[in-house]
């Protein structure tokens, strides 16, 4: 019986457009400030923090979350501005509103009471949405530099989060698994 593990995250991805213009930035870290991780993964919004799962329990995990997202309401999604975590971390902002904060929330606590996994590291931290253009491998010297240029940057998109992407790590890069759609706003 095969019971090796992978690497999996539970994320929102922004639509294709706000992905490509991400992805533009990353490549301008990569170009300009030797950092090339964050484009090992989709943009994305991480909500459940990287963690193992067995590769022969996936159809439970993938059931798990379309149980939970097929009870969720789209939510509207606001990027605005860059931000870092100083000294190695720069970020699309993500407005924290409510609805988000309470999505992550409840899948966090969903997943846990469901099939025991828990990220004790956010469970001492407030959650911080956003959206990493650079990070690991950028320096401490290249975050002083390219900071500044980015700190007053503006930026600024609103997209409407209609499901859940379950990534999955193959050793390189993150891929996209599976994806789950929110019970659909009737209109």
């Amino acid at each position: 019986m095969n019971s090796s593990k992978s690497l999996f995250l539970v994320a929102l991805l922004p639509p294709q457009d706000i992905q490509d213009y991400a992805n533009n930035i990353k490549q301008h870290f990569a170009d300009n400030y030797s950092s090339k991780h964050a484009q090992k993964s989709p943009p994305h919004i991480t909500l459940q923090p990287p963690f193992k799962w067995r590769n022969d329990q996936l159809s439970l995990l993938e059931a798990t979350l379309r149980e939970f997202s097929s009870q969720q309401p789209s939510l509207s999604t606001t990027l605005n501005g860059f931000a870092a975590f100083s000294p190695r971390v720069i970020y699309i902002n993500v407005v924290r509103s409510p609805e988000l904060l309470s999505l992550q929330t409840q899948l966090m606590t969903h997943i846990e009471t469901k099939l025991e996994i828990v990220d004790e590291v956010s469970k001492k931290r407030p959650f911080s949405p956003h959206m990493t253009v650079a990070f690991r491998d950028l320096t401490r010297q290249n975050f002083q530099a390219a900071w500044p240029e980015f700190a007053n940057r503006q930026l600024y998109f609103e997209f409407i989060a209609d499901r859940l992407t379950l990534l999955m790590h193959d050793n390189r890069r993150w891929h996209i698994q599976s994806e789950f759609t929110f019970l659909s706003s009737s209109s």
